[in-house]
């Protein structure tokens, strides 16, 4: 069992709660004026980039060692026609660079919080978790973490391919603004 503590109360944070509760993991919430005293094992930034990067800036000690799962999709809202960070990076990358001593990892963005309540894509496929990191041990926690949920994760590889998951969560997001998917539908993974 994992303590989890999720920087986030919306849908976004409430469905990747309940996947960790029903994992038999402790989920605690943290709004944007809640003191944190304890951060757990597994910190889930549930928040907009701009907001996820300012926790990362401010808690950088607190989250050494910790693994941290950034779920952000770096959207410029004003345009929507792009991603904020480099080409070449990633959002991952970035909170990396800030915070060294921290695991980071790339997960949750390429699933709406509706896939992920039901565990189901469009009502016909299984919703899958796909994690990016450098660290192989935080990656299997977090697996670990979710067996029971009935969710399942998989190993997307090197932090360096968060980048193309913040890609297709990109695409993913602009095609249900457009209205052209459901936010209950999306990519799904076949096996």
């Amino acid at each position: 069992m994992s303590t989890v503590t999720i920087f986030g109360k919306g849908n976004m944070g409430t469905a990747i709660g309940q996947n960790f509760s029903e994992a038999n993991n402790s989920v605690n919430f943290v709004g944007p004026h809640d003191e944190v005293t304890d951060f757990g094992d597994i910190i889930v930034l549930a928040v907009p980039y701009d907001a996820a990067k300012l926790i990362v800036e401010n808690h950088k000690a607190d989250l050494t060692g910790k693994i941290v799962i950034d779920i952000t999709n770096p959207v410029n809202f004003d345009t929507w026609d792009g991603l904020v960070v480099p080409a070449d990076s990633s959002a991952a990358a970035e909170f990396a660079a800030i915070a060294p001593e921290a695991k980071i990892v790339k997960g949750f963005n390429t699933n709406f919080a509706g896939t992920l309540a039901t565990k189901t894509v469009g009502k016909t496929l299984q919703t899958t978790v796909q994690l990016a990191s450098d660290d192989q041990l935080a990656k299997q926690t977090i697996i670990s973490a979710l067996v029971g949920s009935g969710l399942p994760v998989i190993d997307a590889g090197s932090l360096q391919r968060a980048r193309e998951l913040e890609a297709l969560g990109f695409l993913q997001m602009t095609l249900a603004a457009k209205e052209i998917i459901g936010w209950t539908g999306g990519f799904g993974l076949v096996n």
